[in-house]
């Protein structure tokens, strides 16, 4: 309500207030560990303990040992499993010993990331595993009731397992970017990648109004772009760069977000920019006739512009 009236006084579109069901909060958050919940690090058969003020002790699988002070809990629901989220203070780093090894990532779609030394990580691509599964559940779900009825245990089962689903294909993709993340952190001393704008990227494009006919639109490529957009977003490169950041800082590593500018187009040889050097997943340099994979190319790019930026600083 407090949002919707700050609204109305800044002649913002104020929207109106909506109905929140039971469903539509599924994180409960205690600010302080010992106000109202308890984290108790003692074993219990096995087990760690979790007091939460008005329910009382519940027993948590911790599937790793806590570091630090716990300061923040969370209890989160998704479909039908409970999670217990912490959030620590005082945690020891893990400082790593010098590699002398630096690297350029390059993300994208066709393969995961490319690395400045030739190296392609392939892209796992979790949501076509599961694409025929996911369709079909989602048919099943929506054809349970019509709309206007009321819910019920058939229609609850139902979300439940498209949720598991995708809480699955959730749960593959964070292990793919910890571990990937993990391997690029003990092997290199410097990671440069580029400075993404995501939510741009996956934007849709704008409709095209037709000068001759009023009210009618062209052809904007949704289709494709939507397809494409549909590819970024099951990539995760957001939350992988994310963790990626936090590992590096906790082993006394660096990394180096550039301008990806022209970093596709450019040759690393020559320095020529031209965008006709680039043809599909192959760069081939129009001025000196240099040939690499594009993506490997542009990682160079990236590294070598992230090297004259620590030059600079």
């Amino acid at each position: 309500m407090e949002a919707f009236f700050r609204r109305v006084k800044a002649g913002q579109t104020p929207g109106y207030p909506r109905y929140k069901g039971e469903r539509w909060f599924d994180t409960v958050v205690w600010p302080s560990d010992r106000d109202g919940c308890r984290w108790d690090s003692t074993p219990d058969a096995g087990h760690i303990r979790l007091y939460l003020q008005g329910i009382g002790h519940i027993r948590v699988h911790a599937h790793r040992c806590i570091a630090g002070r716990v300061k923040t809990i969370s209890v989160k629901r998704e479909g039908d499993a409970w999670y217990v989220i912490l959030a620590c203070d005082e945690v020891p780093t893990n400082v790593l010993p010098p590699t002398g090894r630096v690297t350029g990532i390059d993300l994208g779609v066709s393969e995961f990331a490319a690395l400045a030394d030739g190296t392609l990580i392939r892209n796992p691509a979790w949501w076509r595993q599961t694409e025929e599964r996911l369709t079909k559940a989602a048919r099943r779900h929506s054809l349970r009731y019509p709309p206007g009825c009321t819910r019920s245990k058939r229609k609850v089962r139902s979300s439940q397992n498209l949720a598991k689903i995708h809480r699955g294909n959730a749960r593959k993709r964070l292990d793919f970017h910890h571990k990937l993340a993990l391997n690029l952190v003990r092997e290199n001393d410097i990671l440069v990648h580029e400075a993404l704008n995501i939510a741009g990227m996956v934007r849709a494009p704008r409709p095209k109004p037709n000068p001759d006919r009023p009210g009618e639109f062209l052809a904007n490529r949704a289709a494709a772009k939507a397809a494409l957009n549909k590819r970024i977003l099951d990539a995760g490169w957001a939350q992988f760069l994310t963790i990626l950041t936090a590992k590096a800082e906790n082993a006394g590593r660096l990394t180096v977000v550039v301008n990806a500018r022209n970093s596709s187009r450019t040759c690393y040889q020559c320095g020529q920019v031209d965008a006709a050097s680039r043809a599909g997943i192959t760069f081939r340099c129009t001025t000196c006739g240099h040939e690499d994979h594009a993506d490997v190319n542009a990682a160079r790019n990236l590294l070598r512009a992230g090297l004259v930026l620590i030059q600079a600083e």
